[in-house]
């Protein structure tokens, strides 16, 4: 259905209205003009007729009928109207424009019959003598007390009819430009009315737009002034409480994008409602683009499926953990419960999922590390506690016995100490990185590197093992210089007890744009590729016996990468078995 404005709702219904008004009163007054008209023709033939009553009383008494007809004429054009004089019987013995002889019995005209009753009758009717409407009043002759005849008056209704077109012409021209001001004036009020309205309706678009900052113009009348008032205070109201909204959404959104766990939410049907960033990245899904999916299109994983559809029927919070399968093996912790509405009535349920592969894998090396301290302190304990048996069992009678017990008891308490006292000393590097106690002085790396050279070379020497060092510059940078130089020394270490006697060791330090590279490369037995991502974890060891037989504690390289870390640094190793290994340290220059 085609709808039109109110402005042409209101316009045409005034006109209307007015044209009707115009047309009702000019109607009525028309009416009641034409009516007065007639009224003052009636009351002008009936003032003749009385007149010609008492002239023709006296002669029309007489039974004279032949004087009536010259009377009849004479006084007629005195008068200037048509004068018949009828006798009670109808017959007319008198007319001024017509032969009494050839004329018709006016009995039964009704202002004729009306007279003869003795009051003054009146009629309007077409004249078929004349040809045209007149106007009929006839009153009665009396003489000598008795009604003795009637004499009637006409009067042609065409003046009459001509001067009231004349007056209605008028009254139409007049009815005309009252419709033509009304219509000017009614325009411009219809206008003044409808455009606050229109104003109202643009303000509405613009709030619904988000202009909530605009405000609607408050018109002069009280009803449109007090509804834009309204809507102006709506406005306000509905921009502070979505800015509100906003706000929270924002700030929900900055938590629910920033957490860590994955989240995600389903409706009762199994669609996803939400996710989060972080389950989005777990999964390798679009969130904005999985809303509305099933989460057995969006998310290829039976657990999670299995998990949705326990948290949909279960009453109460449920927990459960389930492997990922993809490029890594992952472990997923995963607590789900209802999504309800205010009123309680559940709407879904919201998963939230926590990655707890590194916890595990930290479990993992806590327990390795717990196994692997207790065999490395119950090792020199045992057998201490065994050779001391043995000397109390008698065997310290025999000197050279007991003095070959009693060096094996010295090298292993030796090596009890070493253990203790490496583990005191990563506990404390760990301690003053984390509290930032270490102090750092801005240091030339070339000559921590040369200084942990000498420690070694001695030992290096006894191995027939070259020591060869290349630097690139002697550039300065912040470092603590007795914990680099244990770092290097333990990474030397290493590389002289696993070298071949006779081969040579390569440190090079290197400058590059934003980092200082320190690389310790020997060319001994190497390392398996399955041992690298372990191989900084305490205790670890590639060979066990050879490493106890070599007398290390395990805990070098582990030292090594911690004494890294507090510096800002990192330590990567690069080995190929039978060919050798490469440590690198890269620290940052600044």
């Amino acid at each position: 259905m085609r709808r039109h404005g109110l402005f042409w709702h209101i316009f045409p219904t005034y006109l209307i209205i007015t044209v009707l008004a115009v047309v009702a009163v000019s109607w009525y007054g028309s009416t009641a003009l034409q009516s007065l008209f007639y009224e003052r023709a009636e009351d002008d033939l009936r003032a003749r007729a009385l007149l010609l009553e008492e002239r023709l009383g006296g002669e029309l008494g007489k039974g004279d009928t032949g004087s009536l007809q010259a009377l009849a004429v004479e006084l007629g054009q005195a008068t200037d109207s048509r004068i018949t004089i009828v006798l009670p019987r109808g017959l007319v013995v008198a007319d001024t424009d017509e032969d009494p002889a050839v004329m018709e019995n006016h009995a039964d005209r009704p202002e004729i019959v009306e007279a003869l009753r003795g009051n003054v009758g009146s009629a309007v009717r077409y004249s078929h003598t004349l040809g045209m409407n007149r106007m009929y009043v006839a009153v009665p002759v009396n003489s000598g007390g008795e009604i003795c005849g009637a004499v009637r008056v006409s009067l042609s209704t065409t003046a009459i009819d001509d001067e009231f077109l004349r007056v209605r012409q008028r009254i139409g021209i007049a009815a005309l430009v009252m419709v033509i001001i009304a219509a000017v004036v009614s325009f411009p009020v219809t206008r003044r009315i409808t455009r606050p309205l229109v104003e109202m309706r643009r303000g509405a678009l613009r709030y619904a737009q988000g202009e909530f900052g605009y405000r609607l113009p408050v018109p002069g009348s009280l009803e449109l002034a007090s509804l834009s008032e309204t809507l102006n205070h709506m406005a306000g109201e509905l921009d502070r409480q979505i800015s509100t909204i906003r706000r929270q959404r924002a700030e929900q959104d900055a938590v629910f994008c920033s957490m860590e766990e994955s989240v995600i939410a389903v409706d009762m049907d199994e669609r996803l409602l939400t996710m989060n960033r972080a389950a989005g990245e777990l999964f390798s899904v679009e969130p904005a683009a999985s809303a509305g999916r099933s989460i057995q299109e969006a998310i290829r994983n039976t657990d999670i499926h299995a998990f949705a559809s326990r948290a949909l029927l279960s009453s109460g919070p449920i927990e459960g953990e389930f492997e990922l399968l993809a490029d890594t093996r992952r472990l997923l912790h995963a607590h789900g419960a209802a999504l309800r509405d205010r009123k309680g009535q559940k709407l879904g349920a919201v998963i939230v999922l926590n990655d707890i592969t590194r916890m595990h894998q930290l479990e993992k090396v806590r327990s390795d590390f717990v196994a692997n301290v207790s065999h490395e302190l119950r090792t020199p304990v045992t057998l201490i506690q065994g050779f001391v048996e043995t000397l109390l069992d008698g065997a310290i009678d025999d000197a050279d016995e007991s003095r070959r017990f009693l060096h094996i008891i010295h090298r292993h308490s030796d090596r009890l100490k070493a253990i203790i006292e490496d583990l005191l000393y990563l506990s404390r590097i760990e301690q003053d990185a984390g509290d930032s106690r270490i102090a750092f002085d801005r240091t030339p790396v070339a000559g921590v590197v040369e200084t942990a050279i000498d420690i070694c070379r001695s030992r290096a020497g006894e191995k027939d093992v070259r020591i060869d060092l290349t630097t690139a510059g002697d550039s300065l940078t912040r470092v603590n210089s007795q914990l680099l130089e244990h770092a290097v020394v333990n990474l030397l270490d290493n590389a002289v007890k696993y070298s071949k006697r006779g081969s040579s060791i390569e440190i090079d330090v290197e400058e590059e744009k934003t980092d200082i590279l320190i690389r310790v490369r020997d060319y001994g037995v190497g390392i398996a590729p399955e041992h690298l991502p372990r191989l900084f974890e305490r205790f670890y060891r590639v060979d066990k016996a050879r490493s106890r037989e070599l007398g290390g504690t395990g805990l070098g390289l582990a030292i090594a990468k911690h004494i890294v870390q507090a510096h800002g640094g990192s330590i990567g190793v690069e080995s190929t078995p039978g060919k050798g290994s490469a440590f690198t340290i890269i620290l940052p220059r600044t």
